[in-house]
């Protein structure tokens, strides 16, 4: 099973390339948790969320690991619900990041927020890029520091679709 994780700021293309990625390659997606949990509990979300958040992405992401697909694509995992939560509480429950690195993952798509506009839909909160790009680049400097497997992914929509699909498919490839 290739594992192949969509990170990076809000409002870059995560969840509609993580369809386009299953499209064209087949296996399994898992959402993001944090969506559901939004429109289920239509507040302002606390810091005594996020372990019950990361704890449902967890969830979501085990039972797709459990179908042993050929390709799994995760629209998030717990590196985001960990710097939003940094974000927007300044604080994080410190078993998210010990979790996350117990995890195998054979692929991060980093999106860049460059040359994309900002969509409202809601639950966003970064209009402004200056905000995304240090989400960005918090994304970048974790998984660097942690040796993971990374590719970013910029340009318009189309050439963020090419570059991803051809990162997957060598991954697949190999």
């Amino acid at each position: 099973m290739k594992i192949v994780v969509l990170t990076g700021p809000e409002s870059t293309g995560k969840s509609w390339l993580s369809a386009e990625l299953q499209q064209r390659f087949g296996g399994v997606r898992v959402d993001e948790y944090v969506r559901w949990f939004i429109e289920q509990n239509p507040r302002d979300t606390c810091l005594a969320d996020i372990p019950e958040i990361a704890r449902g992405q967890l969830q979501w992401e085990d039972a797709a690991r459990a179908q042993h697909p050929s390709l799994l694509v995760l629209d998030t995992h717990l590196l985001s619900n960990m710097l939003w939560s940094q974000t927007l509480f300044g604080d994080c429950p410190a078993w998210l990041e010990s979790e996350l690195l117990t995890r195998h993952y054979d692929l991060h798509l980093l999106l860049s927020p460059a040359q994309i506009d900002w969509i409202d839909d809601g639950q966003r909160c970064q209009p402004e890029l200056s905000a995304r790009q240090a989400f960005f680049n918090a994304t970048r400097d974790w998984l660097e520091k942690h040796d993971q497997p990374l590719q970013i992914i910029e340009g318009n929509w189309d050439q963020r679709r090419d570059k991803a699909m051809k990162a997957v498919e060598a991954l697949l490839a190999d």
